[in-house]
């Protein structure tokens, strides 16, 4: 079969598996041919139960507080129901609770528990690189993200869906909050403030919480920001360079935006001698390597960090209350793009198909590594640099800024780059408690305040939702444990490297996940597709880790 030929027949294929998949109501879950196939039913995790209980824990709440144990979590259903003390401690001279009684029990001796993680930039991928949502839930999970904010996860119907299921937990993922693209689904544009009004009334009905933006004008931007806050929906934006020159962030958060995710409309807030910036001649924004390349260049156009001007931005930006949700993540492969395509865990938990569309291409989003140069890599470790800094600024004077990875894109494959945004903003400058509680309770109070409502998980405390991370080493010592692949240690009395780390359990609303037999399950996913390329004749290997097994980079007829 040729290779242009392959997207159709798992188009077809994905379309016939998927009608055995049916909504609650009758009606098949998937609306588009752009969405993977559902996720099948539950048949991972258990609980939850009448009484779980966690024992001689090492607890890092998410509140920011230093790490302290032991401790016994209590977990009645889907509720923790109390955290104490099992030990006494030197210098508290309060005696140490006595077990209570439990129905199942977890013994996380040596072991820390977190908040579950909330990423707040998902995509549940596409057929035909992602052609299973079950593929990417179990990633998400498996890393410990137990809360999303799909951007949108997939189409409005396909999203909704899996909300809901997840509610329920009839499907093995994280829980799920739904912003939505504006106009989806109008015909013709929205050109007036009423229009805009209107689509969010009615966008309102179907259930979503809340919006995903870009640079419109003004007035269009006002209305649908306005008009979210009344009916409690949320509002992030990505302010894309097409409209930036009139909606930047700073003009943005006046309008009372909830959040800017990735540095759209950041720098251009910044810019010292120019309103616009300074694209070269011949310059096309159609091209993605040109855009991603040149916006890199805005790093030499911007008020120094400690000047009156950066100082009023970042004053500016935390009266509005903005959140910033970087996704340091996402561009991270501009700064070293071999890095990224060497990744270790590509081999055994990238599938081929997502591969297929991380290699250079000039029609896959962000493939657009075409010839990436030593002067672009530069220029966004540059570019990174004032980032970062103004990131991290931010949160020093009590600015929230929370994690998110917008993975699926640019040789990021799903859970973990969410573990890598971490380690980013730990580069940035945050100490890793920092990191964890922009992981967990601003993630959580970001979902939660346009609501009104208090938030239901992102600290460990009784009353809350029973949404945990239970892994073998201290995550403050080395973030890199929370990786399902975990890191190298060498073992001082062996004189042998072993490897140390990865999740070992995520446990969502109550019920407990064993991490690593979802990232088998994943592996298992990965080599079945490897199998099915083998048994039509598709399968070039061209390794980049040198083993001879890896990924096909290149084939006849390939993009």
């Amino acid at each position: 079969m040729k290779q242009q030929d392959k997207p159709i027949r798992i188009r077809l294929l994905t379309v016939l598996i998927t009608a055995l998949f049916v909504c609650p109501g009758g009606a098949a879950a998937q609306s588009s041919d752009t969405d993977p196939l559902p996720a099948p039913p539950r048949a991972e995790g258990e609980g939850p139960f009448d009484r779980l209980a966690i024992r001689n824990a090492t607890l890092i709440d998410g509140s920011g507080a230093p790490a302290g144990g032991p401790v016994d979590i209590l977990i009645e259903g889907n509720r923790i129901a109390a955290v104490v003390k099992t030990e006494y401690v030197v210098g508290d001279m309060r005696p140490a609770d006595a077990p209570e009684p439990a129905s199942h029990e977890i013994d996380a001796t040596g072991m820390y528990v977190l908040p579950g993680f909330v990423d707040l930039h998902l995509h549940s991928g596409d057929t035909p690189k992602t052609p299973q949502a079950e593929y990417v839930y179990k990633l998400w999970l498996a890393h410990g993200i137990t809360t999303g904010r799909g951007v949108p996860f997939a189409s409005p119907e396909f999203s909704e869906s899996e909300k809901r299921r997840s509610a329920r937990n009839e499907i093995t993922a994280p829980r799920m909050f739904t912003y939505r693209l504006p106009f989806d689904e109008w015909e013709g544009t929205i050109e007036t403030p009423e229009k805009a009004r209107a689509w969010v009334r009615s966008a309102a009905k179907t259930g979503i919480d809340g919006l995903k933006l870009t640079a419109y004008p003004p007035d269009i931007m006002e209305a649908l920001i306005d008009e979210a806050k009344k009916l409690g929906l949320g509002t992030t934006a990505h302010l894309s360079q097409t409209g930036v020159a009139n909606m930047n962030a700073r003009d943005a958060a006046r309008l009372g935006l909830g959040t800017l995710t990735h540095f759209y409309g950041l720098f251009e807030s910044l810019y010292k001698d120019h309103r616009v910036q300074t694209w070269p001649a011949g310059y096309n924004n159609f091209n993605e390597q040109e855009r991603f390349a040149q916006v890199a260049r805005q790093w030499t156009l911007v008020h120094e960090r400690g000047s009156d001007e950066w100082k009023a931005l970042l004053a500016e930006f935390k009266s509005h209350d903005l959140t910033l949700d970087p996704t340091f993540t996402t561009y991270i492969a501009s700064r070293d793009v071999a890095r990224s395509r060497t990744s270790e865990w590509h081999e055994r938990y990238t599938l081929p198909s997502l591969w297929d569309f991380y290699i250079p291409s000039q029609v896959n989003h962000g493939s657009y590594f075409y010839d990436w140069t030593t002067w672009d890599e530069v220029a966004w470790k540059n570019f990174y640099r004032v980032w970062m800094a103004f990131v991290n600024d931010y949160k020093n004077m009590g600015g929230r800024v929370t994690v998110s990875s917008d993975a699926g894109y640019i040789y990021n494959t799903f859970g973990f780059a969410t573990i890598e945004e971490m380690e980013l903003l730990q580069e940035a400058g945050f100490h890793p408690l920092e990191v964890i509680r922009a992981a967990t309770l601003h993630g959580a109070q970001t979902l939660f305040e346009p609501k009104g409502e208090p938030i239901q998980f992102g600290v460990v405390r009784a009353g809350l939702l029973a949404d945990l991370v239970i892994v073998p080493e201290d995550p403050i010592a080395n973030l890199k444990v929370l990786y399902g692949t975990g890191t190298e240690r060498l073992n001082h009395e062996t004189g042998e490297v072993e490897r140390v780390g990865g999740i070992r359990y995520t446990i969502k609303d109550g019920i407990v996940y064993d991490a690593r037999e979802l990232l088998a399950d994943v592996a298992r996913m990965v080599e079945a597709q490897k199998a099915e390329r083998a048994a039509i004749g598709d399968s070039e290997p061209l390794s980049v880790f040198g083993s001879g097994e890896g990924f096909s980079r290149s084939r006849p007829g390939s993009q």
